[in-house]
């Protein structure tokens, strides 16, 4: 992972270690990034403080809290309005089942990463939730089979 933004290389190896290990002791932190324990202390809350690292999130075992059906989902909008795109997106926000929400380019407006119990679950979010929204004109699903590479935080 490499990280674009202003920063410099020990900046950069302390953004790929905390991205990965973000419980990691300052000891530990500063021993990989090679900065001494106070240096890369300052450097952190440095990064705090600018906004580049803007929070830390644990990792969630989907399976272990009932997670067993995730899907992409393309949705197109009927309307090309702000006010269309405000009420889809106020809906994605209130829906649990919706854990992202992208405005995307292309042939449709939104991909979103839909996780649920279950098909029966699924079924129920695209018919009760997505299925009645009137800005939706067109829904595609794509169910995830595994996932060998997933590096969100």
């Amino acid at each position: 992972m490499q990280f674009m933004s202003k920063t410099d290389k020990i900046a950069d190896k302390i953004l790929r270690v905390l991205a990965r290990e973000a419980r990691i002791s300052n000891l530990d932190l500063a021993q990989r990034v090679g900065l001494s324990p106070s240096a890369c202390l300052r450097r952190v809350q440095d990064l705090e403080r600018r906004g580049v690292i803007a929070g830390y999130r644990a990792v969630i075992d989907p399976a272990k809290t009932g997670i067993g059906f995730v899907a992409y989902v393309t949705v197109g909008l009927n309307l090309h309005t702000k006010s269309a795109q405000e009420g889809f997106e106020r809906a994605m926000r209130a829906a649990p089942q919706c854990r992202e929400c992208h405005n995307i380019t292309g042939n449709v407006e939104y991909l979103l990463r839909v996780e649920v119990a279950d098909l029966a679950a699924y079924k129920h979010f695209h018919t009760e939730t997505l299925g009645t929204l009137p800005q939706v004109l067109a829904i595609t699903s794509y169910v995830v089979m595994g996932s060998p590479k997933d590096e969100r935080g």
